[in-house]
Protein backbone atom coordinates (compact mmCIF):
# COMPACT_ATOMS: atom_id res chain seq x y z
CA UNK A 1 0.00 0.00 0.00
CA UNK A 2 1.09 3.45 -0.46
CA UNK A 3 0.44 4.49 2.85
CA UNK A 4 3.26 1.89 4.32
CA UNK A 5 5.44 3.01 1.37
CA UNK A 6 5.74 6.53 2.31
CA UNK A 7 5.69 5.95 5.71
CA UNK A 8 8.20 3.48 5.66
CA UNK A 9 10.68 6.12 4.69
CA UNK A 10 9.46 9.28 6.47
CA UNK A 11 11.70 10.60 9.69
CA UNK A 12 11.41 12.73 12.44
CA UNK A 13 14.19 15.45 13.67
CA UNK A 14 14.99 16.04 17.22
CA UNK A 15 12.54 18.74 17.23
CA UNK A 16 9.84 16.28 16.69
CA UNK A 17 9.09 17.81 13.32
CA UNK A 18 8.88 15.03 10.68
CA UNK A 19 10.56 15.08 7.47
CA UNK A 20 11.16 12.63 3.80
CA UNK A 21 14.62 13.06 2.16
CA UNK A 22 14.71 13.38 -1.59
CA UNK A 23 17.26 10.90 -2.03
CA UNK A 24 14.99 7.98 -0.71
CA UNK A 25 11.58 9.68 -2.16
CA UNK A 26 13.19 10.43 -5.65
CA UNK A 27 13.82 6.30 -6.13
CA UNK A 28 9.43 5.35 -4.76
CA UNK A 29 8.50 7.69 -7.04
CA UNK A 30 10.07 6.27 -10.31
CA UNK A 31 12.91 8.18 -10.71
CA UNK A 32 16.18 6.02 -12.00
CA UNK A 33 18.38 8.95 -11.45
CA UNK A 34 18.88 11.76 -8.99
CA UNK A 35 19.51 14.53 -11.37
CA UNK A 36 16.01 13.86 -13.14
CA UNK A 37 14.42 14.36 -10.20
CA UNK A 38 15.87 17.59 -9.40
CA UNK A 39 13.76 19.91 -11.65
CA UNK A 40 10.26 18.45 -10.14
CA UNK A 41 11.97 19.47 -6.73
CA UNK A 42 12.13 22.96 -8.59
CA UNK A 43 8.40 23.03 -10.11
CA UNK A 44 7.76 22.75 -6.13
CA UNK A 45 9.76 24.88 -4.86
CA UNK A 46 8.03 27.32 -7.27
CA UNK A 47 4.61 26.30 -6.31
CA UNK A 48 5.32 26.60 -3.10
CA UNK A 49 6.70 30.01 -3.40
CA UNK A 50 3.46 31.09 -5.46
CA UNK A 51 1.48 30.22 -2.35
CA UNK A 52 3.29 32.31 -0.17
CA UNK A 53 5.00 29.59 2.08
CA UNK A 54 8.35 29.84 3.37
CA UNK A 55 10.31 27.75 0.74
CA UNK A 56 13.34 26.90 2.77
CA UNK A 57 11.05 25.36 5.56
CA UNK A 58 9.31 22.93 3.22
CA UNK A 59 12.82 22.15 1.08
CA UNK A 60 15.72 22.26 3.44
CA UNK A 61 18.80 22.09 1.94
CA UNK A 62 21.12 20.04 3.29
CA UNK A 63 24.98 18.17 2.37
CA UNK A 64 25.59 14.49 3.82
CA UNK A 65 28.32 12.18 3.91
CA UNK A 66 27.61 9.09 1.66
CA UNK A 67 28.96 5.98 3.08
CA UNK A 68 29.71 2.54 2.02
CA UNK A 69 30.34 -1.02 3.23
CA UNK A 70 32.23 -3.76 2.88
CA UNK A 71 32.44 -6.90 4.79
CA UNK A 72 35.38 -5.56 7.42
CA UNK A 73 34.53 -2.15 8.21
CA UNK A 74 32.68 1.33 6.96
CA UNK A 75 34.15 3.78 4.86
CA UNK A 76 33.81 7.26 4.68
CA UNK A 77 32.63 8.41 1.20
CA UNK A 78 32.12 12.01 -0.35
CA UNK A 79 29.64 14.98 0.60
CA UNK A 80 26.03 14.76 -1.42
CA UNK A 81 23.78 17.42 -1.28
CA UNK A 82 20.35 16.12 -0.20
CA UNK A 83 16.45 17.69 0.62
CA UNK A 84 14.79 17.31 4.12
CA UNK A 85 10.76 17.42 2.74
CA UNK A 86 8.21 18.31 4.62
CA UNK A 87 4.87 16.49 4.21
CA UNK A 88 3.58 19.95 2.18
CA UNK A 89 6.67 19.83 0.17
CA UNK A 90 6.42 16.05 -0.92
CA UNK A 91 2.55 16.89 -2.04
CA UNK A 92 3.54 19.53 -4.15
CA UNK A 93 6.24 17.53 -5.90
CA UNK A 94 3.78 14.25 -6.19
CA UNK A 95 1.46 17.65 -7.91
CA UNK A 96 4.90 18.33 -10.31
CA UNK A 97 5.88 15.12 -10.62
CA UNK A 98 5.17 12.86 -14.10
CA UNK A 99 1.59 12.14 -14.49
CA UNK A 100 2.44 8.84 -16.29
CA UNK A 101 4.07 7.41 -13.53
CA UNK A 102 1.81 4.82 -11.53
CA UNK A 103 3.78 5.77 -8.10
CA UNK A 104 3.27 9.41 -8.74
CA UNK A 105 -0.52 9.15 -8.80
CA UNK A 106 -0.29 6.58 -5.69
CA UNK A 107 1.83 9.50 -4.34
CA UNK A 108 -0.29 12.33 -5.09
CA UNK A 109 -2.93 10.40 -3.41
CA UNK A 110 -1.50 9.66 -0.28
CA UNK A 111 0.17 13.29 0.46
CA UNK A 112 -3.20 14.94 -0.73
CA UNK A 113 -5.22 12.72 2.14
CA UNK A 114 -2.16 13.07 4.54
CA UNK A 115 -1.80 16.96 3.94
CA UNK A 116 -5.40 17.38 4.34
CA UNK A 117 -5.51 15.72 7.68
CA UNK A 118 -2.55 17.82 8.80
CA UNK A 119 -4.15 21.29 7.83
CA UNK A 120 -7.11 20.02 9.77
CA UNK A 121 -5.34 18.96 12.48
CA UNK A 122 -3.16 22.17 12.63
CA UNK A 123 -6.33 24.27 12.74
CA UNK A 124 -7.90 22.65 15.10
CA UNK A 125 -4.90 23.46 17.59
CA UNK A 126 -5.36 26.82 16.58
CA UNK A 127 -8.88 26.78 17.35
CA UNK A 128 -8.36 25.73 20.67
CA UNK A 129 -5.72 27.92 21.17
CA UNK A 130 -7.70 30.90 19.93
CA UNK A 131 -10.36 29.86 22.39
CA UNK A 132 -8.00 29.80 25.51
CA UNK A 133 -5.94 32.73 25.35
CA UNK A 134 -9.52 34.87 24.46
CA UNK A 135 -10.28 33.39 27.89
CA UNK A 136 -7.09 34.39 29.34
CA UNK A 137 -7.32 37.94 27.68
CA UNK A 138 -10.61 38.72 29.74
CA UNK A 139 -9.15 37.85 33.22
CA UNK A 140 -6.17 39.80 31.91
CA UNK A 141 -8.53 43.01 30.85
CA UNK A 142 -10.07 42.46 34.13
CA UNK A 143 -6.58 42.98 36.42
CA UNK A 144 -5.77 45.60 34.12
CA UNK A 145 -8.77 47.46 34.62
CA UNK A 146 -8.43 47.31 38.41
CA UNK A 147 -5.07 47.71 38.55
CA UNK A 148 -5.81 50.96 36.31
CA UNK A 149 -8.31 52.44 38.51
CA UNK A 150 -6.11 52.03 41.46
CA UNK A 151 -3.33 54.37 40.11
CA UNK A 152 -6.03 57.04 39.66
CA UNK A 153 -7.56 56.03 35.84
CA UNK A 154 -10.91 57.42 35.53
CA UNK A 155 -11.44 57.51 31.22
CA UNK A 156 -10.16 53.85 30.38
CA UNK A 157 -11.13 54.01 26.68
CA UNK A 158 -8.09 56.52 26.47
CA UNK A 159 -6.04 54.10 29.00
CA UNK A 160 -6.50 51.18 26.61
CA UNK A 161 -6.09 52.85 23.81
CA UNK A 162 -2.65 54.47 24.89
CA UNK A 163 -1.59 50.32 24.97
CA UNK A 164 -2.88 49.55 21.59
CA UNK A 165 -1.57 52.67 20.46
CA UNK A 166 2.26 51.23 21.68
CA UNK A 167 1.54 47.65 20.26
CA UNK A 168 0.11 48.84 16.87
CA UNK A 169 1.93 50.86 15.73
CA UNK A 170 0.25 54.22 17.52
CA UNK A 171 -3.06 52.83 16.14
CA UNK A 172 -6.11 53.55 18.14
CA UNK A 173 -8.77 50.67 19.20
CA UNK A 174 -11.09 52.25 16.20
CA UNK A 175 -8.39 52.45 13.57
CA UNK A 176 -7.66 48.44 14.40
CA UNK A 177 -11.61 47.39 14.30
CA UNK A 178 -11.52 49.63 10.86
CA UNK A 179 -8.56 48.21 9.42
CA UNK A 180 -9.38 44.50 10.23
CA UNK A 181 -12.93 45.67 8.19
CA UNK A 182 -15.06 44.66 11.30
CA UNK A 183 -18.48 45.22 11.91
CA UNK A 184 -19.66 48.18 13.94
CA UNK A 185 -21.11 45.85 16.77
CA UNK A 186 -18.10 43.33 16.69
CA UNK A 187 -15.05 43.17 19.20
CA UNK A 188 -11.26 42.97 17.82
CA UNK A 189 -10.15 40.74 20.52
CA UNK A 190 -12.76 38.35 19.22
CA UNK A 191 -10.85 38.62 15.29
CA UNK A 192 -7.44 37.54 16.74
CA UNK A 193 -5.85 35.25 16.24
CA UNK A 194 -3.73 33.11 18.90
CA UNK A 195 -0.50 34.89 18.19
CA UNK A 196 -1.83 38.43 17.99
CA UNK A 197 -4.44 37.33 21.33
CA UNK A 198 -0.69 36.25 22.90
CA UNK A 199 1.03 39.44 22.22
CA UNK A 200 -1.95 41.65 23.67
CA UNK A 201 -1.76 39.41 26.77
CA UNK A 202 1.74 40.10 26.72
CA UNK A 203 1.23 43.61 27.37
CA UNK A 204 -2.02 43.49 29.30
CA UNK A 205 -0.02 41.43 31.94
CA UNK A 206 3.17 43.31 31.91
CA UNK A 207 1.21 46.95 31.97
CA UNK A 208 -0.52 45.47 35.43
CA UNK A 209 2.84 44.44 36.31
CA UNK A 210 4.54 47.64 36.33
CA UNK A 211 1.58 49.47 37.37
CA UNK A 212 1.55 47.88 40.97
CA UNK A 213 5.28 46.92 40.88
CA UNK A 214 6.49 50.60 40.37
CA UNK A 215 3.17 52.26 42.31
CA UNK A 216 2.37 54.34 39.58
CA UNK A 217 -0.18 57.32 40.14
CA UNK A 218 -1.88 59.31 37.79
CA UNK A 219 -4.01 59.15 34.92
CA UNK A 220 -1.00 60.29 32.66
CA UNK A 221 1.55 58.67 34.07
CA UNK A 222 -0.36 55.08 33.82
CA UNK A 223 -1.36 56.35 30.07
CA UNK A 224 2.32 56.50 29.49
CA UNK A 225 3.07 53.37 31.11
CA UNK A 226 0.74 51.39 28.82
CA UNK A 227 1.90 53.08 26.09
CA UNK A 228 5.48 52.45 26.47
CA UNK A 229 4.95 48.41 27.35
CA UNK A 230 3.49 48.52 24.52
CA UNK A 231 5.78 49.86 21.91
CA UNK A 232 8.70 47.59 23.86
CA UNK A 233 6.04 44.36 22.84
CA UNK A 234 5.98 45.85 19.29
CA UNK A 235 9.63 46.27 19.59
CA UNK A 236 10.65 42.65 20.71
CA UNK A 237 7.91 41.10 17.80
CA UNK A 238 9.97 43.14 15.48
CA UNK A 239 13.52 41.65 16.54
CA UNK A 240 12.43 38.23 16.35
CA UNK A 241 11.44 38.64 12.94
CA UNK A 242 7.56 38.19 13.70
CA UNK A 243 4.54 39.96 12.05
CA UNK A 244 3.69 43.62 13.69
CA UNK A 245 -0.43 42.96 14.77
CA UNK A 246 -2.04 44.95 12.83
CA UNK A 247 -0.78 43.01 9.75
CA UNK A 248 -1.93 39.49 10.86
CA UNK A 249 -5.08 38.26 9.11
CA UNK A 250 -8.57 38.68 10.85
CA UNK A 251 -10.11 35.11 11.42
CA UNK A 252 -13.46 34.40 12.07
CA UNK A 253 -15.44 35.57 15.42
CA UNK A 254 -14.42 33.28 18.36
CA UNK A 255 -18.38 32.51 18.97
CA UNK A 256 -18.05 30.97 15.71
CA UNK A 257 -15.16 29.18 16.53
CA UNK A 258 -16.77 28.53 20.04
CA UNK A 259 -19.65 26.51 18.19
CA UNK A 260 -17.62 24.84 15.54
CA UNK A 261 -15.47 22.96 18.25
CA UNK A 262 -19.02 22.32 20.18
CA UNK A 263 -20.03 20.81 17.45
CA UNK A 264 -17.11 18.52 16.93
CA UNK A 265 -17.05 17.23 20.26
CA UNK A 266 -20.66 16.04 19.79
CA UNK A 267 -19.42 13.98 16.97
CA UNK A 268 -16.78 12.39 18.75
CA UNK A 269 -18.77 11.56 21.59
CA UNK A 270 -19.84 7.69 21.36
Amino acid sequence: MANSIFEKIRKVNKYGSEYWTARELYKLLGYGEYARFLPVIEKAQTACKASQQAVDLHFAHVSETQKSRNQYTEIKGKEVSDFHLSRYACYLIAQNGDPRKEEIALAQTYFAIQTHKQEIHEQLLEDQKRINLRGEMTEHNKKLIKAAKEAGVTNYANFQDSGYMGLYGNLRQKDIHALKKLKPQEKILDHMGSEELAANAFRATQTEAKLRREEIYGENKANTTHFEVGKKVRRTIRELGGTMPEKLPAPENIKETRRKIRRQNRLLKP
